[in-house]
């Protein structure tokens, strides 16, 4: 029998073979008829990525997390080949950083890196554009991600000015969750079609990890995440902190939008399987395996259709 591995590395083959037969066929026909919208599938990226990280702390935990999953999909190459983590930071601060110690621009002076992540806090900022012009200008293929997050605290506002103590995130519905997310994803999606423009082509990406949050929550609420009792169980503090279900989540969105291929079917990643929780099994890692993916596969600017 083929092993977890094996069955990805055979299901990414598999993916790859679609892709050529759609794009030899019948795509081609579709090209011809002006009334045809629909964009030709993209290809999933098999070749390793060089990857540097740029964030605070619902994010800076990422590259470990994606390195252990392109390991276990097979992907050779994968690297983590920096990280720039400040707590509570918005990009600017990243940029900011004083050229003699900012690892971040060193290393995307080089032209080696294929991948740049970064996470604004709430709002984007103009370190974004401006990482994303140093970034272009050295390699003219690299790809810039933003992550959109969780709204901390359960509440839309930065510096919060609640009472921390006040947050409960079991009482928080489905309905007012999305309804307060709404205009931040708006927000930040209207920027980066903006910036993207302005660069002169899609350069940016995002990576829809507070969608798939909002479906895990759903998810919890319902009934039907195996392994989460309460919505409460994704968080560490009142602030919004992931544990290590939340953690693999949002490192499944990131593994979909940087090799545009599914995570369903990779076994059990390090982050669940070493706090050796029986009840974050195989069960929990498929259903955030396949939330993630669909978040990003419905995202128009995820670079996944």
């Amino acid at each position: 029998m083929l092993q977890n591995r094996d069955r990805f590395r055979f299901y990414r083959r598999g993916i790859a073979m679609v892709f050529v037969l759609l794009v030899g066929g019948p795509a081609v026909s579709q090209a011809k008829d002006p009334a045809a919208t629909q964009e030709k599938p993209i290809a999933p990226i098999t070749q390793g990525q060089r990857v540097f990280t740029c964030g605070h702390s619902f994010h800076y935990w990422i590259p470990p997390i994606l390195s252990n999953m392109a390991q276990e999909a097979g992907i050779q190459g994968h690297k983590a080949v920096g990280l720039s983590a400040i707590g509570g930071s918005r990009v600017i601060q990243h940029w900011d950083v004083p050229d003699a110690s900012n690892q971040a621009k060193k290393a995307l002076r080089t032209g080696n890196v294929d991948v740049l992540t970064l996470s604004p806090m709430h709002q984007p900022d103009d370190g974004i554009e401006k990482f994303a012009a140093l970034a272009l200008e050295h390699n003219p293929k690299v790809r810039v991600t933003i992550q959109e997050f969780w709204i901390p605290w359960d509440k839309f506002e930065w510096p919060f000015k609640g009472n921390p103590e006040a947050v409960n995130f079991d009482a928080a519905s489905i309905a007012d969750l999305r309804k307060m997310h709404a205009p931040y994803f708006k927000a930040f999606d209207d920027y980066v079609v903006a910036l993207n423009k302005k660069l002169g082509k899609q350069v940016v990406f995002v990576v829809p990890t507070g969608q798939a949050v909002l479906a895990l929550r759903e998810k919890i609420v319902a009934g039907e995440a195996p392994g989460l009792a309460k919505q409460s169980d994704l968080f560490s503090d009142k602030l919004g902190h992931p544990r290590p279900p939340l953690q693999a989540l949002a490192a499944y969105c990131h593994f979909a939008v940087i090799y545009r291929t599914s995570p369903v079917g990779l076994p059990l990643p390090d982050v669940l399987a070493d706090v050796k929780k029986p009840e974050w099994d195989s069960k929990l890692n498929r259903l955030l395996q396949e939330l993630a993916w669909d978040a990003v596969r419905h995202h128009p600017l995820s670079g996944v259709q």
